[in-house]
Parts: structure tokens; C-alpha cells; sequence
């Protein structure tokens, strides 16, 4: 009760604060307001306790979350006052529209990349690359490219893990190189998302808003490819000369696994297709996807038992007791339980940023930033300055910020942002969700500063890609996307 009071009594007290009008009805320019302070602080301490996630163990949505809610209750209690409560409607409509897109697109893909981990796809590439017995060089490498190639599709995060989960399992208890090996996953994982919208969030905002299309991500395939090889180069000489033991697993796809990767293939296929032939959002194409999977869901639970049956006459002939008891434990295949293990904070999360820094946009805050970047530097320099920001500030409200911004730049420096705010993240450990989400998993070996001693050199994979990009792709730079 007390919270509530406070809170009213300070939405009372916004009313009647100063502001300059822009127009007399319609947004106004708040940046210079009372309320335009608070609404930053809010966001600076909610940003600060997602920034502590590690130490405080509190799930980064909770205060963007708390954060996003104060923010526009207070923007909507002044517009109250001055009888415009329409504006603040039609504005917090229009960025949740934003975000209900992504979050479905999201959802469907989160979707099938836990129905081909329950169904023991990834279990399987991990246990063919430990039982073939490569040495540290070969492991260190192979993760890296794998890393790279299967993120396009899988995105960086869930790659990241998958890879992270290899070089526990065959190094077991040797710190030096699984730190190693994990700063060299994240930057393969975080430089292989910058050239597929679905390898990362930011890619994914870049293709809905429509600034570059499904074909151009190609174009950053070589500078991200540099981004990757350049700092893996350099580290690959401190990978010990030495051979693990092999660990022998033997893993058996679950029934209907390659089939649910060749629908997940033909739902991206769906997507692009809505959204390059008939202009429609990509969300259209990958709920449509999501059906897709439901009906083989319902063709596998209606011909389980019939399967199982053959199984077990299979496994009885044999004499296969551990085959027999497996068999008994089966569990339907249910769609549902793929969307609830989908990574919920993760969406709430990018909902509070999204909302966030809409409203801070909505007081007039990315208008002034656009202008400080884009007026008084020149596009390149802002780009290349935002992609190392996001190594300390999360790469969404990054991108979010410069989507809403909309600068006037060329078609080059818009796959420039996408670039950098891509690879940014590599700088540091905290500076993506697969940095973080591996300092989780490899815990005691990949730390923040194992990788801060890195960074130099990942630095410098970062301004070569750079550079390859304006080298390669000069043309692009004259023309206005």
C-alpha cells in the first residue's frame, strides 16, 4: 500500500511539471522535464540490476519489467493532465504491436529447437564429434566452425550451449582450455548470427523493420566470417598440443527427429516467403509453422503405439533388457510442452526493453540521441561506437534504440549496424546472451575475466570485419536504404 501511494502521489505531482510543446496537441518534448529525469533514472537502475544478473541471481526481467510498467504510467498520468490520454494509448499500442511480432517469431522458433533437443538431435552431433577422439587443435576449431554455421539457424544462444556442453564433456577439469574454447564459442556463435536474421534478436528486428532484406544478410557473411577467424587465429597458438581421452556415448535419434528439422527448414522457408513475395510480417509464416508442427505432433501420438509395439518384438528377439526398459518410458510427443520450455525470461526481458525504450523515445530522448550520433558524428563512427556499447548495454534496446531513431544513412550503414551491434557482444563476456548463458554453464571455468583478457584481441577481429565490410561492400554506402 505504501508503494501505491507513493506512486500516485508522484503521477499527481508529473502533472503538474513544465514541458516544452512540440505542438499543441500531439507528443511533446519532455527530454528537459522532471518526468523526462525520473523515466531515465527508472531505466538506469532497472538496466543496473540486469547488468548484476550474476551476482544478484535475479532473473533479468524482473526490473525491466517493473521498470517498463513506472515508466509509462507516469508518461501516461502527465497526458492525462494535459487532456491527450489518446497519444500515450495509441504509442504504447503501437510498441507492443512491435513487440507481440517478435515475441511470436521467437516463440515458434524457441518451439523447434527444444522439439529437435527433446528428440536428441543435438545429442547426437555432440556424441559423434567426442567419439571421434579429435585432439584440443582439432576440438578447438571444429566447435568454433560448427559454432558459426549452425547459429544462422539455430541462433547464437542455443549454439553457444550445445558447443559449451562438447568441450566440458571431452575436457573435463581443464580450465585453461575450456575457457579458451568458450570465448572463441561466443565469438563463432555471436559473428555466425550477424549474417542471418535468425542468428540473433538484432538480426531479427533489422528484417521485420524491413531495412534489410532476407537476401542482404549474405553480403556480411565474409566480415563476420573475418570477425570470427581473426581473433581464433591468434588463440588457436595457446591451445595445448595434446589429445583427451575419448568418451564413448551412444545416442539414438528419437523418432520423427530429421523430419522436424526439415519442417523447421520449410517454416523459415515460409517466413521469407511472406515476407519477400506478399510483404506480409514473417511472424505470418512461422505461426503458420507452428501448425505445421502441431499436425506432426498428432501424427506421431496417434502412430506411437503401433511403433512401440515393433519396437519391443524387435527388442524381445534380441533380448535387449535396457532397449525393453527404455521402451516403457517413452513419453508423447506434445507440442505445448515445447512452448512452455521456451526461454521465458528471455522474452519478457527484450518485452520491459522494447517498452522501455519506447518510452524514453516517446519523451523525445532517441530523437536527441539520433541527433548527437548522427548530426554530430558521421554514420560510420556512430555505428562502429554503438557495437562497442552493446558490449557493456545489452545489444537489443541498442538496435531497438537506433530502429526507433530511424537516422537517415545508407543502405551500407544499416547492414553496419547490424554488424556491429551483432559482433559488439564478443568484447566482453557480459555483452551477449551467449557469454552470459556460458558463464552459467561452464561456471569456475569461462569467467569474465578469463575473457576480459581476450578482448584486445577479439578487438581486433572486430575492426577487421569492420574494415572488410566498407572494403567489399563500398557500394552500398551511396545508396539510401
Amino acid at each position: 500500500m505504501k508503494t501505491t501511494g507513493t506512486l500516485l502521489f508522484l503521477c499527481a505531482g508529473l502533472m503538474l511539471l513544465p514541458f516544452k510543446a512540440l505542438a499543441a496537441q500531439g507528443t511533446l518534448d519532455l527530454t528537459d522535464s522532471t518526468l523526462g529525469m525520473l523515466c531515465i533514472i527508472v531505466f538506469v537502475l532497472a538496466y543496473t540490476l540486469v547488468m548484476l544478473e550474476e551476482k544478484l541471481h535475479m532473473r533479468k526481467s524482473k526490473p525491466v519489467l517493473v521498470a517498463a510498467g513506472l515508466i509509462w504510467l507516469m508518461i501516461g498520468a502527465f497526458y492525462v493532465n494535459q487532456g491527450q490520454p489518446d497519444v500515450t494509448e495509441h504509442a504504447f499500442r503501437h510498441n507492443l504491436l512491435e513487440f507481440a511480432e517478435l515475441m511470436l517469431f521467437l516463440l515458434v522458433a524457441m518451439t523447434y529447437i527444444n522439439a529437435l533437443e527433446e528428440r536428441r538431435l543435438f545429442d547426437a552431433l555432440r556424441a559423434w564429434m567426442i567419439q571421434k577422439g579429435f585432439s584440443y587443435q582439432n576440438l578447438f576449431w571444429i566447435t568454433g566452425f560448427l559454432s558459426f554455421f549452425i547459429s544462422p539457424i539455430a541462433d547464437n544462444l542455443t549454439t553457444a550451449l550445445l558447443m559449451c556442453a562438447v568441450v566440458m564433456k571431452v575436457a573435463e577439469g581443464d580450465r585453461a582450455f575450456i575457457n579458451l574454447s568458450c570465448i572463441n564459442i561466443v565469438i563463432a556463435a555471436n559473428a555466425g548470427g550477424a549474417f542471418s536474421p535468425f542468428g540473433d534478436i538484432t538480426t531479427l528486428m533489422v528484417w521485420q523493420s524491413g531495412m534489410v532484406h532476407f537476401s542482404e544478410f549474405l553480403v556480411l557473411f565474409v566480415p563476420a566470417l573475418v570477425n570470427y577467424l581473426v581473433p581464433a587465429a591468434i588463440m588457436s597458438y595457446f591451445v595445448a598440443a595434446k589429445k583427451p581421452s575419448a568418451v564413448y556415448e551412444r545416442v539414438e535419434l528419437k523418432r520423427g527427429a530429421l523430419r522436424i528439422l526439415a519442417l523447421f527448414l520449410l517454416t523459415v522457408a515460409t517466413a521469407v516467403l511472406c515476407h519477400s513475395l506478399l510483404h506480409l510480417p514473417p511472424v505470418l509464416g512461422m505461426m503458420m509453422g507452428l501448425g505445421y508442427l502441431q499436425f506432426f505432433g498428432y501424427f506421431l501420438r496417434m502412430t506411437l503405439p503401433g511403433s512401440l509395439a515393433r519396437k519391443r518384438a524387435m527388442a524381445e528377439r534380441e533380448g535387449d533388457k535396457k532397449r525393453l526398459e527404455k521402451l516403457g518410458s517413452v513419453v508423447p510427443f506434445d507440442v505445448f510442452s515445447k512452448v512452455s520450455r521456451a526461454e521465458w525470461d528471455t522474452l519478457l526481458f527484450f518485452y520491459g526493453i522494447v517498452m522501455c525504450v519506447g518510452g524514453l523515445g516517446f519523451l523525445g530522448y532517441l530523437s536527441l540521441m539520433s541527433e548527437f550520433l548522427y548530426g554530430q558524428w558521421s554514420a560510420t563512427y556512430a555505428n562502429v561506437f554503438l557495437g562497442i556499447i552493446s558490449a557493456v548495454i545489452d545489444n537489443i534496446p541498442v538496435m531497438f534504440a537506433v530502429l526507433a531513431m530511424q537516422p537517415e544513412m545508407s543502405h551500407g550503414h544499416w547492414l553496419l549496424i547490424t554488424l556491429t551491434a551483432g559482433v559488439g557482444g564478443s568484447l566482453l563476456s557480459v555483452g551477449s546472451a551467449a557469454g552470459v548463458a556460458l558463464m552459467g554453464q561452464a561456471r569456475g571455468y569461462y569467467t569474465f575475466l578469463g575473457h576480459l583478457k581476450w578482448t584486445p584481441v577479439i578487438f581486433l577481429g572486430y575492426a577487421a570485419s569492420i574494415v572488410c565490410h566498407l572494403w567489399l561492400n563500398e557500394g552500398a554506402f551511396s545508396v539510401f536504404g
